[in-house]
């Protein structure tokens, strides 16, 4: 799958897990910013496959600690088939989002895919947010808080069993970059799984270039790599476009440098853009900005000298 010069655009209109309402427009931003032209122009065959059809939002309080979870499911689990599809007729899916409890559904169909080819997976995760979130933690109940805890394990039995290995993921396979708002609850709940994480202070103290290279150490070729990037990871200076903005995220260099250099590993094989909200944006600028960084990732890069 690394080097795949055919991907398949996935949209998942939806923000079923969020509280704010207009993530479920992301899709469209994301079109009418030029995504799939910017990278017909770098030589890929692109198909856009549409958007999912899933339940709407129906704007309910929490029940039993989660909130809207049967449609959330519901959500995931079209997610799931689609990218376990694209991946199966070995086509890179990049799921358009979306709030990002659909990347339980995404990341759960690349680990079946990984399974079952008996290819090793790596995820990073780039996010303001750990998304470690459980019931019991938060009172809100929304979904798009949990994801990461959902794919290694800590969650509701509906969306642990979207198809696959259980858990999906190992917690040595998935690196949280970025990371600078995190619930007292929560942090212990990710030091206890003994995920890796790359917050923010981290990379003030080190810069991006080290940060990137621990998280992508283990990172060649025959690795699948998995990146689920939350636009809320970028500073809230350069992308208002969220509802849930952090302040003293990366800059637009230090998002760049992060994408060239998962580019420059030769092994992404499939991606979430979610998160990004056209009804808190400024001229679509978040979603040309979030375009400007997936051509990166996708090995355009700002490098004059030889390598």
């Amino acid at each position: 799958m690394p080097g795949a010069k055919h991907l398949s655009l996935i949209g998942v209109p939806t923000d079923i897990g969020a509280s704010c309402l207009g993530a479920s427009m992301g899709p469209q931003a994301l079109r009418v910013a030029g995504l799939r032209q910017a990278l017909e122009r770098m030589g890929f065959s692109v198909s856009d496959c549409g958007d999912l059809n899933g339940p709407p939002n129906p704007q309910t309080p929490a029940a039993n600690g989660y909130r809207h979870l049967a449609e959330v499911v519901a959500w995931n689990q079209l997610v799931h088939d689609a990218v376990y599809r694209e991946l199966s007729a070995q086509r890179l899916p990049v799921v358009l989002g979306g709030d990002h409890s659909i990347g339980v559904g995404s990341i759960s169909a690349v680990a079946r895919h990984c399974h079952e080819a008996g290819r090793r997976l790596r995820v990073l995760w780039l996010d303001a947010h750990a998304d470690f979130n459980t019931a019991a933690l938060t009172p809100s109940g929304n979904l798009h808080g949990m994801p990461v805890a959902c794919l290694v394990g800590a969650g509701p039995e509906a969306l642990l069993n979207l198809g696959g290995p259980v858990p999906a993921l190992r917690a040595e396979e998935i690196s949280h970059i970025g990371v600078r708002s995190v619930d007292p609850g929560e942090k212990q709940l990710v030091h206890d799984a003994g995920i890796e994480v790359f917050d923010m202070r981290y990379i003030d103290e080190v810069g991006m270039k080290a940060a990137m290279q621990a998280a992508l150490r283990d990172v060649r070729e025959g690795v699948h790599l998995h990146v689920s990037f939350d636009v809320d990871f970028l500073d809230p200076d350069i992308a208002p476009g969220v509802a849930t903005t952090v302040r003293g995220g990366p800059s637009y260099r230090e998002a760049q440098l992060c994408m060239e250099m998962v580019a420059d590993t030769g092994c992404l094989a499939s991606l979430d853009i979610v998160e990004l909200n056209p009804a808190l944006d400024v001229r679509n600028g978040t979603a040309q900005l979030a375009v400007d960084l997936v051509e990166s990732l996708f090995g355009k890069s700002t490098l004059m000298r030889r390598r």
